[in-house]
């Protein structure tokens, strides 16, 4: 069995930052792919920012010079460090690790970037 346990969202005002974290646990021999995604109210579920097969990152142009993807093998954690946000940044955020094959996805954080 494996879990996710995301933290980290909250409200902040625009300009401001916050850290996003992504813990799995249990059985777990490789996690091949790891990524966040976000959905705003009323809009499909969107990608964020990822780890490719090859290791490399990937942003979508929204975010792209304000938010960093970074992981801790060790911890099975990715991390999401977002910067200089604004309000269309709020939306629930999910995480996604692919562990084994298999996908799995974080409860969702609320990020809410207002004034």
């Amino acid at each position: 069995q494996v879990q996710l346990v995301e933290s980290g969202g909250g409200l902040v005002q625009p300009g401001g930052s916050l850290r996003l974290s992504c813990a799995a646990s249990g059985s777990i021999f490789a996690i091949n792919n790891m990524g966040w995604y976000r959905q705003a109210p009323g809009k499909q579920r969107e990608l964020v920012a990822a780890f490719t097969s090859v290791g490399r990152t990937n942003y979508a142009d929204s975010v792209k010079g304000r938010f960093t993807i970074s992981r801790d093998n060790a911890k099975n954690t990715v991390y999401l460090q977002m910067n200089s946000l604004k309000p269309e940044d709020t939306a629930v955020y999910y995480c996604r690790l692919v562990i084994d094959s298999y996908a799995y996805w974080g409860q969702g954080t609320q990020v809410t970037v207002s004034s």
